[in-house]
């Protein structure tokens, strides 16, 4: 994308030569923008007019501050405030009859060009003899110096509506304009000013800016800046500062999108492909044309950016950490950058708990586990697996460190009572995941049945298809829309040839009498249910319909019915005993974390726990206050931060433009159901992230500088300036901020 800024005086044509520009680029096929600074343009006043064109959509709207190429329509505004922000080794346009030689030493480092368009504009007519119009004369240098025909020029402006002298003038200018210098490697530092500025213009010559009346003691209100709470991150469990990374996105900036996630969480390239993603369901991007694809872009900061972790200075206390799963993991990220000695007790061979034994590698790859995991071991964090921890051990460890957090997630699996048939016919989900990543499993030919309606269920399915099942079916008691399993994985399910049979409460197993010659072995006996009234879930309450019994025919059941907590490990008071025998006291504070502590039951759930933990044990062994720092907001130049959260019907959602959003591509369900490769292989780029509303906060989209009739509001680099001496109250600005930053104070 080139952007080019325009400097002149109003009523010598700038906003006209960026529209001449934009005319000639577009007539290319070129994607153009072309405006100018309204609230400043009146005659003689300096004015500022600005030029994009890109071969992309364009969707960038804020003024230009880091230009590709200047131009400079009056003489008397020749010097270094032009420079303001010019990138290196770009071109400087000076309407200026001075020699190119006189003019280079003030522009080190630019490339510069000069024609003389005041007389061009005189000699065509164009203007008055003190204010000629010089736009389209420098509409053909501009031109020539951009490597544009002059015949795309004048097309130009022949779509304008201009013709005889300002072609005429166009094209003197084309063949006029002198150039000379390369650009620089480095950007260079302004020069002075010159030695013989030219003098002063009078205001009667239109050539200075008017008079300005003070008009502060009018008003009754005045603008103020406000940042109020995303619904993202008011929703996100794990804390993340969603609208905070999304914007980083947005910029390009992977590595800083990356730094603001490691603030909560360092599992950003897990929670990518895992996370239900609650933050899209409340995403006010829904009213315009879709929630913005967190998930994705999560995702995408945590597969392409980098970042550099390194502990906390040391604070000599020792912490022991029961479980290695993401709360686990998560408390001891946190512990070791507050500086603590960190060591995690992880009972199975392989450190991280259900991401690597519950989540198939269709939609978590165990190398994405182990490149988060490793950034958790780079802070000093020591693992010992194989360590079971009961009670006995657990007392050794309170004895042994400062702290003992206990992260052993659910444990205790939900089952029905199916009947006789149900040691040989039926299998808990977990322990069909478990046994899927660890063995060489097969169910060619088989049909099998899935009870439950979560992502364990749709898990365990899915995998079923994948070991060669012959039909698999997910019973649920509950209607489709009302499963809490992530709609996309639901969706997969369904592509991939999964049943769902819903409104079932399955009864009791039987083994099939008839069985043999390719019959299944069971029978599921399943009565239909109807839903009543919400029960405390929020859902519909499922009611068995009686006598409507009816089998399903099976190989075997599945059930995926979720967890709870074993509390078996976790002490009682300050006394831990096993039976009638006592096994010690405790003094060390031990937590409990994760889905032990809440069973939420989703990884980002477990996260949040774990870094609240985390600072909770720091804050008591420091003796420094607990500060919860998740669901953070951006720092800015606000003069109130409000914990509100910014709905739908507090923003101006006409101002921004429909885009659909970004998914990704899947790979086809043929080619997916006879292996365990990851599905979804994730965002080309993080353009997805421009469609994010940054509701409630600034994303320096500029309508407020733009539209302020008085030009009394100004921005400086990342500061917003009022001044209140010539501020009416007229809350223009007010009305044209999309996001609700500005909001009017009564005096």
């Amino acid at each position: 994308m080139v952007e080019i800024r325009i400097h002149g005086r109003g009523g010598q044509g700038g906003v006209t030569l960026a529209k001449l520009i934009a005319s000639t680029r577009f007539l290319e096929g070129d994607s153009v923008q072309a405006f100018g600074l309204y609230a400043a343009e009146r005659s003689g006043a300096p004015i500022q007019a600005f030029c994009r064109y890109s071969g992309e959509p364009i969707t960038n709207r804020n003024l230009i501050y880091e230009p590709d190429h200047v131009v400079v329509l009056d003489p008397t505004l020749i010097g270094p405030a032009i420079m303001d922000g010019l990138k290196p080794g770009g071109w400087i346009l000076l309407n200026s009859a001075e020699p190119l030689e006189r003019l280079a030493a003030d522009y080190p480092g630019y490339r510069l060009a000069s024609v003389d368009a005041s007389a061009i504009a005189r000699a065509n007519g164009l203007g008055t003899e003190s204010v000629p119009i010089v736009n389209t004369a420098l509409a053909g240098a501009m031109g020539r110096i951009l490597g544009f025909e002059l015949g795309q020029v004048l097309a130009g402006l022949e779509r304008s509506g201009l013709a005889g002298p300002n072609l005429e003038a166009a094209s003197q200018a084309y063949e006029a304009v002198a150039a000379m210098g390369e650009p620089s490697a480095e950007r260079p530092q302004p020069a002075g000013s010159r030695a013989a500025p030219p003098p002063a213009p009078s205001i009667l010559d239109g050539g200075a800016e008017l008079p300005r009346i003070r008009t502060g003691l009018w008003a009754t209100r005045q603008p103020k800046r406000q940042e109020m709470l995303p619904p993202c991150n008011h929703v996100c469990p794990a804390g993340n500062d969603v609208r905070g990374f999304l914007q980083a996105l947005a910029r390009d900036d992977a590595d800083e999108a990356l730094a603001i996630l490691l603030r909560t969480s360092p599992f950003p390239a897990v929670c990518g492909r895992v996370c239900p993603a609650p933050c899209m369901e409340l995403c006010n991007r829904i009213e315009i044309d879709g929630a913005v694809n967190v998930r994705q872009l999560e995702r995408f900061a945590g597969d392409h950016g980098k970042v550099a972790i390194a502990p906390g200075p040391p604070i000599d206390r020792k912490v022991a950490v029961v479980g290695s799963g993401p709360a686990g993991l998560t408390a001891a990220f946190h512990l070791a950058r507050a500086g603590c000695a960190v060591t995690v007790y992880e009972g199975r061979s392989e450190a991280g708990g259900l991401l690597r034994t519950g989540i198939p590698g269709y939609r978590l790859p165990d190398d994405v586990v182990d490149r988060d995991i490793e950034r958790i071991l780079a802070l000093g964090v020591e693992i010992e697996t194989g360590a079971r921890i009961d009670r006995e051990r657990l007392v050794e460890l309170a004895r042994s460190h400062d702290a003992v957090l206990v992260a052993t997630g659910l444990q205790e699996l939900r089952g029905l009572r199916l009947g006789m048939a149900e040691a040989e016919a039926v299998e808990q989900g977990i322990d069909f995941l478990e046994r899927v990543h660890g063995e060489a499993v097969r169910l060619d030919g088989e049909e099998v049945l899935v009870v439950g309606g979560g992502n364990t269920a749709l898990d365990a399915a899915r995998s079923a298809v994948r070991l060669g099942a012959e039909r698999v079916t997910i019973v649920y008691r509950r209607s489709l829309l009302e499963m809490p399993a992530i709609r996309e994985e639901i969706a997969d399910a369904l592509d991939e040839g999964v049943r769902v049979e819903c409104l079932l409460q399955p009864e009791s197993v039987r083994r099939d009498p008839a069985a043999g010659d390719g019959r299944p072995p069971f029978l599921l006996n399943c009565r239909l249910v109807e839903l009543g009234e919400p029960d405390d879930s929020g859902r519909r309450r499922p009611i068995v319909i009686e006598g409507s019994d009816f089998e399903l025919h099976c190989h075997r059941v599945i059930l995926a019915l979720g967890q709870s907590p074993d509390l078996q490990v976790f002490p009682e008071g300050t006394e831990v005993r096993e039976g009638d025998r006592l096994l010690g006291m405790l003094e060390t504070p031990i937590f409990a974390v994760g889905d032990l502590a809440n069973a939420e039951g989703t990884v980002a759930a477990a996260i949040g726990s774990g870094r609240r933990a985390a600072l909770q044990i720091v804050g008591s062994l420091t003796g420094q206050p607990f500060v919860d720092t998740g669901h953070a907001v951006t720092d800015g130049d606000y003069d109130a931060v409000r914990d509100d959260v910014i709905q739908a019907d507090s923003l101006r959602l006409q101002l921004f433009e429909r885009q659909a959003a970004a998914s990704g591509d899947n790979r086809m369900p043929w080619a997916r159901i006879s292996n365990f490769d990851e599905v979804h292989s994730g965002l080309e780029n993080a353009g997805e992230a421009k469609r994010c509303l940054s509701c409630g906060g600034c994303n320096e989209c500029d309508r407020c500088v733009t539209y302020c009739p008085e030009g009394v509001l100004k921005r400086v680099g990342h500061e917003w300036k009022f001044d209140y001496s010539f501020c009416k109250g007229c809350a223009v600005c007010a009305a044209e901020c999309p996001r609700n930053v500005i909001f009017m104070s009564h005096l």
